[in-house]
């Protein structure tokens, strides 16, 4: 599952907004995860190397010129690689919080057992 919403997220995010990743782990979520935990952890792995992989490979190409930059303005002293891990935390958050949101709506349809 994870490796599905990261294959599906970062095709979606050639095109679309960023926040496209949270539908994607939502449908997941919603279509194919088990249980809330499953669901988060997938989502969270999934939307956060769909951010890790391109993050890394852009500073590296350039010798993080860019992300030291960026990483200027937040309380991150510079450092490429903390602005890295820093986004991969927030788009797994965001990944794995919809994933997580996909399965309780889809928990939230389900019928009950009539108790007599």
């Amino acid at each position: 599952m994870p490796l599905l919403i990261f294959v599906l997220a970062s095709a979606v995010q050639l095109d679309a907004p960023w926040w496209s990743m949270a539908v994607v782990a939502f449908i997941v979520g919603l279509a194919i995860a088990p249980t809330g935990r499953v669901a988060f952890w997938a989502g969270f792995v999934g939307a956060g190397l769909s951010w890790l992989v391109p993050a890394a490979w852009l500073a590296y190409q350039n010798d993080g010129l860019l992300a030291q930059r960026v990483a200027q303005l937040l309380p991150l002293g510079g450092s490429a690689a903390a602005l890295v891990i820093v986004t991969a935390l927030i788009a797994g958050l965001v990944g794995g919080l919809a994933a997580l949101a996909g399965v309780w709506l889809r928990e939230a349809f389900r019928p009950t057992p009539q108790v007599r």
